[in-house]
């Protein structure tokens, strides 16, 4: 899948047209937001048009089409302006960067380890399991000084396309045990590079460099069965820290 919001991350508003609606939801020909996926959430925000300025609630996917979920009945026509809510989709770039970051470190720390689950939170937080029998918990929560390195550094993060079937050939660039992004209508797979760290297929908003995040704290590790590791993160400056 290609969006917009995977080559314009920046561009939170957008004048554009209704193709299809009906009581409390509606088809855009252009769409700013991110409808959540691979454990990020969806933007939120609003459609704005000569009716009113209805809340977008949440995204479903019909037939090829990407159906936009209103807070009431409101069958929305003509021109519009789609606007996403600015705050909420800066903390999920920063947490969904700094997954990477910790996705990373671990890879490179315990023998490839991969992603068995993701999820990051509306408050600045995030958990990620990882299979890791018999890890020590002590190694993992060292990671904390590294990530925030890889913060202080600065390093550019960059979007590259490559054919799924090379994608699938190069070791490391698919990290998760049970899911990949899905491909463009050509048969590509979408890459975020972490540059001079790492490359992994995801489909998800991220800064363009790791210094636009606040640093990041190692919350809890939780041993979840005989392989599974749960690390909790967050934004330093998320709302329950």
């Amino acid at each position: 899948m290609h969006l917009f919001c995977h080559d314009n991350p920046e561009t939170l508003a957008v004048e554009t047209t209704v193709v299809d609606a009906r009581p409390g939801k509606v088809v855009l020909a252009q769409s700013p937001f991110y409808p959540g996926g691979g454990g990020q959430l969806a933007d939120r925000g609003v459609i704005k048009w000569s009716g009113g300025e209805p809340r977008v609630t949440g995204f479903e996917h019909t037939d090829g089409r990407l159906w936009h979920l209103l807070d009431g009945q409101t069958e929305v026509t003509g021109s519009v302006e789609a606007m996403v809510d600015p705050a909420f989709r800066r903390t999920m770039r920063q947490i969904h960067t700094g997954t990477h970051i910790l996705n990373a470190l671990v890879f490179q720390a315990f023998d490839g380890a991969l992603v068995t689950g993701v999820q990051m939170y509306e408050d600045g937080s995030a958990r990620m399991d990882f299979d890791l029998p018999g890890a020590d918990n002590d190694r993992l929560r060292a990671l904390e000084g590294p990530i925030n390195d890889v913060i202080d550094q600065d390093i550019a993060v960059n979007l590259a396309y490559v054919p799924m079937a090379q994608a699938q050939a190069e070791h490391g660039l698919i990290r998760s045990r049970s899911v990949a992004p899905p491909p463009t209508p050509d048969g590509k797979i979408r890459i975020v590079e972490i540059a001079g760290l790492d490359r992994q297929a995801c489909g998800g908003t991220h800064l363009t460099s790791t210094g636009a995040s606040p640093q990041i704290r190692i919350l809890k590790i939780d041993n979840k069965g005989r392989h599974n590791r749960r690390v909790r993160i967050a934004l330093t400056d998320a709302k329950h820290l």
